[in-house]
């Protein structure tokens, strides 16, 4: 595997586990497949995938998962 490929793959492994999904995937995603829905902005999406992974009040992420 090329070294390019396997620093992506890390990348984005790294990426997902703190929630934070990849936003050009995202905006290609919604462009072929939602053309009629306003994309997040890059900030928007960063939150997005933050609240989904640490759900917690107001955003706020907490170590304790209760």
């Amino acid at each position: 595997m090329e070294m390019k490929i396997l620093f992506q793959r890390m990348t984005e492994t790294a990426r997902l586990m703190v929630g934070a999904g990849d936003y050009q995937k995202y905006c290609a995603h919604m462009q072929q497949q939602h053309p009629e829905i306003t994309l997040m902005t890059e900030t928007e999406y960063f939150r997005y995938g933050q609240q989904a992974r640490y759900p917690g009040k107001n955003g706020e992420i907490k170590r304790c998962p209760c």
